[in-house]
């Protein structure tokens, strides 16, 4: 998991907008919430959140460790808690685990209090983009492409419920995902206006 870094601010005057709520970035693993999040916060001088480090820093354990000693239920139930937190307590760019958006509760926290923001890939390049990596505990079994299907095909009705979504492709740089979720934000006034 990549780690967290609470209030990383560029130089005063690069802020050309005003955040109102937070955004909250969902999707599939691999989407690159956290990649665009974070680089998405520095553009907009707002804090770069993670609800998943931030279980991982409570817990001092990796997401796979609590998966394997707590079970998945147990997972879910520290991440609404970890959400609702984050979301009342700052606001910024907030970047989910794959599975947050599928919780009810957890849609509705963040529609109240944020707004959502689903990276939507298609299944090859989520597949590219995590079938090297092993900090995947959803994808620890004996087909882990199958796997990552079945989850996909489940899941994208659910992100389909965000208020906004943006295409996220193997072409397209960090930056000009920037530029796309800046667009679609900028649709949304009591989300986000320039100064």
């Amino acid at each position: 998991m990549s780690e967290i870094k609470h209030n990383s601010r560029p130089a005063a005057g690069s802020q050309a907008w005003k955040l109102h709520k937070t955004v909250v970035m969902v999707g599939m693993m691999g989407a690159g919430k956290t990649a665009v999040g974070r680089a998405l916060a520095a553009r907009l001088g707002v804090p770069f959140l993670d609800s998943d480090a931030e279980i991982e820093s409570a817990a001092n354990m990796t997401i796979p460790e609590i998966f394997a000693r707590d079970g998945e239920p147990f997972f879910r139930k520290k991440e609404s808690q970890v959400i609702r937190r984050l979301l009342d307590e700052e606001r910024g760019i907030l970047s989910t685990g794959g599975g947050a958006f599928l919780s009810a509760e957890n849609r509705r926290m963040i529609s109240e209090r944020g707004v959502a923001v689903w990276l939507r890939a298609d299944l090859n390049v989520l597949w590219n983009r995590v079938r090297h990596k092993d900090t995947r505990p959803l994808l620890r079994t004996p087909d882990p492409h199958a796997t990552l299907r079945a989850l996909y095909e489940a899941r994208v009705p659910v992100y389909a419920e965000a208020d906004l979504t943006v295409d996220s492709d193997s072409e397209t740089t960090i930056e000009r995902m920037v530029d796309r979720v800046l667009a679609a934000l900028e649709t949304r006034p009591d989300v986000l206006e320039r100064n």
